[in-house]
């Protein structure tokens, strides 16, 4: 039988089951903090920031990442103090620096109060949350891409530069990034993503385009069935 824990978020008693983080408490009773590096496939990072709340034991209080934080009986939790926006700011300004243009970041920084970062802009796009890694290693199980470099030279790529061997063009990585800075394309029966061209699998039953042939040779090979078994019908025609 699970463990409940009490504790206080923004005023309010909250019981959670011991395991659960703070981000997934204060959802449970509809209190929103904002958030871009979690997501309940994956798990617990801590990578962006955004969700720092600030927690008090005793006279003591401090800021957490409420994503990795785990309830704990008797806290309290305040989700929306001035020291807590002030951290949010900065981390919504020095994610503008990387990417001022994305829809998502800007409605962040414009619910904080930001419309510009103090930072010199250096566009990369990508925010370095590392959903994309942990879901190609933790979700799809193949490792197909991950971090090189430090600091300011720190970017998701693939080994070597090179097309990835290991990749199977699911494109899970690119559906999941948040700011949408993963390329794929279809075209005439080609998926291209990390700049490597996967041909598509057709349907042998009625043509339709099914998947990468890497991808279906991949679920044949996890799964123990023959590969005759995904390419014979597609989810249209069974």
């Amino acid at each position: 039988m699970s463990q409940k824990v009490t504790l206080t978020i923004d005023g309010r008693q909250v019981q959670a089951e011991a395991g659960t983080t703070l981000l997934e408490a204060a959802r449970s009773v509809n209190i929103q903090v904002p958030h871009l590096c979690s997501n309940e496939e994956l798990a617990p990072y801590g990578a962006c920031r955004m969700c720092m709340v600030e927690i008090r034991h005793g006279q003591r209080t401090r800021l957490v990442a409420s994503c990795i934080y785990e309830v704990e009986e008797g806290l309290e939790v305040q989700t929306a103090t001035e020291r807590v926006l002030n951290v949010r700011r900065l981390v919504i300004e020095l994610l503008l620096a990387r990417n001022p243009t994305h829809p998502t970041l800007l409605k962040m920084a414009a619910d904080l109060g930001v419309d510009k970062t103090r930072f010199e802009v250096e566009v990369k796009g990508c925010i370095l949350c590392g959903q994309c890694v942990r879901t190609c290693r933790e979700v799809v199980g193949v490792s197909a891409i991950g971090f090189e470099g430090r600091g300011t030279t720190r970017r998701v790529t693939t080994p070597f530069n090179e097309a990835p061997p290991d990749c199977i063009a699911c494109g899970a990585c690119a559906q999941i990034c948040p700011v949408d800075v993963i390329p794929l394309k279809e075209k005439d029966g080609i998926r291209t993503i990390w700049k490597t061209d996967y041909p598509l699998q057709r349907c042998e039953s009625c043509g339709r385009l099914i998947a990468p042939v890497k991808q279906l040779e991949y679920f044949s090979r996890i799964t123990n069935q023959p590969l005759s078994h995904f390419t014979e019908h597609c989810v249209h025609c069974r």
